[in-house]
């Protein structure tokens, strides 16, 4: 079986972490990178990573997060995500993560994503919603 993407594969996301990707805990002036939006952020660019490799009729759902957050990042700052691949066994994948600001790596993170015919999964969802609705 040919593999849908490479060991090693790999894909490098920087964002400019403005007031919706921070919390204000600590007060206005010192606005972070908040852990919900990191683990955003790294789920989409493991999922833009898959999509340069997988078919038109195929995405993917993220099944695996291990984040450790590190460090802030404060607003106004940039982030930069490195997602690459280190494993791939049929449709699962699996990621190895860093992020870093411009001072220092702020987290790192293990993710797995399953490769999925976007179709059959609507249907799948679809049938769900149907159960749940005649509940």
């Amino acid at each position: 079986m040919t593999e849908i993407v490479s060991v090693g594969a790999e894909i490098t996301e920087r964002h400019d972490i403005d007031k919706d990707r921070t919390i204000g805990f600590m007060g206005e002036e010192c606005r972070v990178y908040s852990t919900p939006a990191l683990l955003y952020d790294t789920e989409i660019a493991c999922r833009n990573l898959l999509m340069q490799h997988i078919g038109a009729d195929q995405d993917s759902v993220g099944t695996h997060v291990e984040l450790t957050h590190t460090g802030p990042t404060l607003l106004g700052m940039w982030i930069e995500i490195t997602a690459k691949v280190i494993e791939v066994k049929g449709p699962a994948v699996k990621f190895e993560v860093t992020a870093r600001d411009a001072l220092e790596q702020v987290a790192t993170c293990k993710h797995s994503r399953f490769v999925v015919n976007v179709e059959s999964t609507k249907k799948r969802l679809l049938g769900k919603l149907d159960k749940f609705n005649a509940l």
